[in-house]
Formats: C-alpha cells, sequence, structure tokens
C-alpha cells in the first residue's frame, strides 16, 4: 500500500462528511462514505445507508458512471473482498476501470483485514492509504468493538446532580436535567441499536425508552429490560406503545413461566441467561445483543444496573449530563459500591467533549480500550 498525498485530503474529509450521514442505521455493518475524483473534481459520491443496501462504493461509482475509468476513489474503509448480502465491492471497482484506491483505514475484521486492498493490488489498481485513519476509526467504534469482540459498544448515560444523584430517596427521577438535555438523550438514543435499564427503573419511572426528535424522524431503538424474576407488568407503557422496535427482557435461568407467557403475549421476547453471583451474566446479555447484530448499546441505569457495567469493565463511553443542584445523602447514586479504596483504582476515563445544554453541562469520555 503506497501513502496518500496532502492533496487526497479534502477528498477523504468529504468521504468522512458523507459516511456519518447514516449514523445509527447501518448495523451490523460500519459507516463508509466514498468520494470518485477525476481531474481534481468530484464526479460520484455516495454513503452506506442501511444494512443489506449498496455499499458506499456502489453509490459513488453508479454516480460516476463511464466518467470514472481511470479516476481514485476514495473511501472511509477498505472495500470488501467478499459476497455477503451484496456483491464485493472490489468487483465494481475494478468494472468501472478506476485506476487508483485511497482507503481511510483497513477492514479491522481479522476474517478479512487486507484483503481488498491486496486484490486490487493484485489487479493492477493503485492502492494508497491509511489516510485520516483515526477519524476513520472514531466514526466506527461501535462497528469495530462488535467485529473484533462479539460485543456492542456500551455508552453508559445518565443525568444528574452535581453531588452525583441520579434520583431522591423515593427513586424517582422526576425533572433533574434541563429541556435541553433531554432533547440530546434523544438524539443519543436516536443514533443507537439498543437502550439498555434495570428492572427497578422499568418498575418505578414506566418509561417508554423511545426517541422522541422535534422533526418525528427519529428511530427507535431495541428496549432491553434486565429482569432476572420477570418482575415486569405486561401493562408496562413500554409494552403499549406505537413504536417498530420490540421490546426485550432478560430474565434468569427457569423464571416464571406463567410471567413470562403473560409478557410475551403482549409482545416481548424473553430471553434467559445465566446468573453470576446472583446477578444476570451482563457478558452474556451483551453476547446475545452481539449476536443479534447490535453495534451499539445506550445503558439509562438505573444506579445498580451501572455499578454492575463499571464493575465488570464493560463500559466503553460515558455520557453524563450534569444540572446544577444537589440531592444529598439519602438520594440514589449515579454509581454505588464500586469496592474500590484507593483513588489510584478508580474508572477513570479520557475526556472526549464538554458541553453545555441550557442549564446543564454534558461531559463525555472513552474507557481505554
Amino acid at each position: 500500500m503506497r501513502l496518500a498525498s496532502d492533496s487526497d485530503l479534502p477528498f477523504m474529509k468529504q468521504a468522512l462528511k458523507l459516511a456519518q450521514k447514516a449514523v445509527g442505521r447501518t448495523s451490523p455493518n460500519p459507516l463508509v462514505g466514498a468520494v470518485v475524483v477525476k481531474n481534481s473534481k468530484i464526479i460520484g459520491q455516495g454513503y452506506h445507508q442501511k444494512a443489506g443496501t449498496p455499499h458506499a462504493e456502489v453509490h459513488a461509482l453508479r454516480m460516476a458512471g463511464k466518467k470514472a475509468k481511470g479516476a481514485t476513489l476514495y473511501v472511509t474503509l477498505e472495500p470488501c473482498n467478499h459476497t455477503g448480502k451484496t456483491p464485493p465491492c472490489t468487483q465494481d471497482i475494478l468494472k468501472h476501470g478506476i485506476a487508483r484506491v485511497v482507503v481511510g483505514m483497513v477492514d479491522p475484521n481479522p476474517l478479512v483485514s487486507g484483503s481488498g486492498c491486496h486484490f486490487l493490488e493484485s489487479q493492477g489498481v493503485q492502492v494508497a492509504g491509511e489516510l485520516l485513519a483515526a477519524e476513520c476509526r472514531a466514526i466506527n467504534r461501535p462497528f469495530i468493538k462488535h467485529i473484533t469482540t462479539g460485543l456492542p459498544w456500551v455508552i453508559m448515560k445518565a443525568g444528574c446532580s452535581l453531588d452525583g444523584r441520579i434520583a431522591a430517596a423515593d427513586g424517582r427521577c422526576a425533572w433533574i436535567t434541563s429541556e435541553e438535555s433531554r432533547r440530546e438523550v434523544h438524539r443519543l438514543r436516536d443514533r443507537v441499536d439498543a437502550i439498555l435499564v434495570g428492572v427497578d427503573t422499568a418498575l418505578n419511572d414506566d418509561p417508554s425508552l423511545t426517541t422522541r426528535l422535534p422533526s418525528g424522524k427519529g428511530q427507535d431503538p431495541l428496549r432491553v429490560v434486565l429482569d432476572s424474576s420477570l418482575r415486569m407488568s405486561p401493562g408496562a407503557g413500554m409494552l403499549s406503545q406505537k413504536s417498530a422496535a420490540q421490546t426485550l427482557i432478560f430474565c434468569r435461568v427457569n423464571a416464571d413461566k406463567k410471567k413470562r407467557q403473560a409478557l410475551e403475549m403482549v409482545g416481548a421476547r424473553v430471553i434467559e441467561v445465566a446468573e453470576t453471583s446472583g446477578r444476570l451474566d451482563l457478558r452474556e446479555v451483551l453476547l446475545a445483543l452481539g449476536k443479534e447484530g447490535h453495534n451499539s448499546l445506550l445503558v439509562e441505569g438505573g444506579s445498580a444496573i451501572h455499578t454492575s457495567f463499571l464493575k465488570e469493565g464493560l463500559v466503553d463511553q460515558v455520557s453524563l449530563f450534569m444540572a446544577p443542584l444537589f440531592l444529598g445523602n439519602g438520594s440514589i447514586p449515579v454509581v454505588g459500591d464500586l469496592g474500590i479504596s484507593d483513588v489510584r483504582h478508580g474508572r477513570r476515563f479520557q475526556t472526549s467533549r464538554v458541553k453545555r445544554f441550557g442549564n446543564d453541562v454534558l461531559v463525555e469520555g472513552f474507557f481505554s480500550q
């Protein structure tokens, strides 16, 4: 693979911009953008829009048509060289007579990594890259984790007071954060594949766990509830609303069959998983979600759920909305006892964004992988 040049940068940046148009819509596939350039002018561009539909390269090459012969193709992810739900993009590249391909990043799938680039080079196509690889990987963190581990990317989200409390002593969170923060949460829900809460949150708040955007075009994620003994009511709001997304309940093995049947009668799916230390095995839960093709999971709580995910090192990203109020002792914390006696052993993450929403402050960051 050759080195890309500075003149290639603007076109790869455009491909990255295109790729991000499909955030939350491509799982289990990655976000990919592509641009076809000839004589320093864009003659075709496109992005992967949904799993099972044409890849970004196909859209860009179709737009370029016969003009693509002798052109350069910029693509954020190495072109595929295998047949899945769609034909290999390498064949379409050859058919259109592309002379040079600039790759943002090599495919992280260990089974196919590098094969697309090697095949194109063997057919006389010049291949250059990796260009803006860090940026290309950043937009595909969920895909990369899923394809390499089988687990979805886990985002721990919470709205809390300045002293780190998510609810008053009665367990109800009411409205701690501002309307602006809540709108941002719905934008976050629109970008993930699934959203998870514990049964206590489901019982105390009766949440809908849907996406409500001002445009009305939001996508509802799969709703996931951890409910080991199936305390969930068949009359819960999330089971009776109009939504294209399903509700999936994880329970322990040999949970009450009548309760299970009652929940399934109102449309819920129920999956049994093993327990560990008296709680559902979270890794088994994540593996089950990964097998269904979910790249990303938003964990909305409550406190016991956040604690368990952090204790087991299963959180990849944190999105914490902090409101300017104090709730004090007796109220419910974002995270419970992690068994940490030395601050040096705390679960520290790298801050990536700090932004104000209304009167609140959002702090986002990533744990080391």
